[in-house]
């Protein structure tokens, strides 16, 4: 049959049947994940330009920890809001899109933020609206719409906090990868916009430099971010238990809970709960109160070189106090 169930009787109890190996959903995971990983190397390697370092070559060599890594979700982590909807304001100032479509992808994110949920029917929505957009178009022009969208809009949005911490893992030496839902070519704008290593995002199928309007796997989210991490870590030799992570969302502790040093973000109420829990560190940039401090003090550092990370924090920290 090339299936395996399991058929389990208990006294008094109906027959329960139970299908053995991954769901349908964890295979389209996997799959975004590997997809993922591929393309964030893909686009890393073919930049015309290197990332922003104002340090010399030799010290940049030095400073270099080759199996430390920092992973930081996108959306209310490093950018303030929904990168999607400051993407989708962009392409209804250009006429791409009509506002009645940026409001249900707006009405989509309050419905999220309000409940800490993401709804299945609302992401299959506005993934089949994003694939109806990027339809034969080139990978080209959505890459230059993403430059523009950034320069207009997502610049002025980005946490200054967050900003700082993925800046203090490069000056140790350390590669820094956005990890979001969003596609691929937007997210390694963003990455290259503020220096970064690269950007793990959703890939959309392409053909000759064209959309086909199909994905590969699905949306990178929950556990397909999980994987194209792990992947990327394979790819690239980095050690997972020396790396960080940075998420504002609940759906995002698969991912956290992969690296060595879990960190949240302006979390939500599930994420931060589940902070307290596991002693994760959390951080709130989204007020003037002083952050949040969940977990031993030296938390950010377990994934440092040579200290240096946890150095700078535990100086920010005991100032702070």
């Amino acid at each position: 049959m090339g299936e395996t169930w399991a058929r389990i009787i208990r006294p008094g109890r109906r027959l329960l049947s139970r299908k053995f190996g991954p769901s349908e959903e964890e295979v389209r995971a996997n799959l975004a994940g590997e997809a993922s990983a591929d393309a964030a190397l893909a686009l890393h390697g073919a930049r015309s330009e290197p990332a922003i370092d104002t340090r010399s070559d030799t010290e940049t060599r030095g400073a270099t920890d080759l199996t430390a890594a920092a992973f930081f979700d996108v959306d209310n982590t490093m950018v303030q809001g929904a990168s999607i909807i400051h993407f989708a304001r962009g392409l209804v100032a250009r006429n791409y899109f009509r506002k009645t479509d940026l409001f249900e992808f707006a009405w989509q994110q309050v419905k999220f933020r309000a409940t800490g949920k993401e709804n299945s029917d609302d992401v299959a929505s506005g993934r089949d609206k994003a694939l109806s957009f990027v339809q034969g178009r080139s990978t080209e022009e959505l890459r230059r719409l993403g430059e523009e969208v950034y320069d207009d809009i997502i610049a002025d949005k980005i946490w200054p906090g967050t900003r700082m911490l993925a800046q203090m893992h490069l000056d140790a030496g350390q590669q820094v990868w956005l990890v979001t839902a969003t596609p691929v070519e937007l997210a390694d704008v963003i990455a290259k916009r503020l220096g970064l290593t690269g950007a793990l995002g959703t890939v959309a199928e392409s053909e000759d430099g064209v959309f086909t309007g199909r994905l590969v796997g699905d949306i990178l989210h929950g556990l397909g971010k999980a994987h194209a991490v792990r992947a990327l870590a394979i790819r690239e030799g980095l050690n997972l238990k020396r790396c960080t992570a940075y998420s504002d969302s609940h759906n995002d502790v698969p991912m956290l809970s992969l690296v060595g040093t879990p960190v949240a973000i302006n979390p939500d109420p599930d994420l931060r709960q589940v902070a307290r829990t596991r002693g994760w560190e959390v951080r709130d940039f989204r007020t003037a109160r002083k952050a949040a401090k969940v977990g031993v003090p030296t938390a950010l550092g377990l994934g440092a070189a040579g200290g240096a990370v946890a150095f700078v924090l535990g100086r920010r920290r005991d100032r702070a106090a």
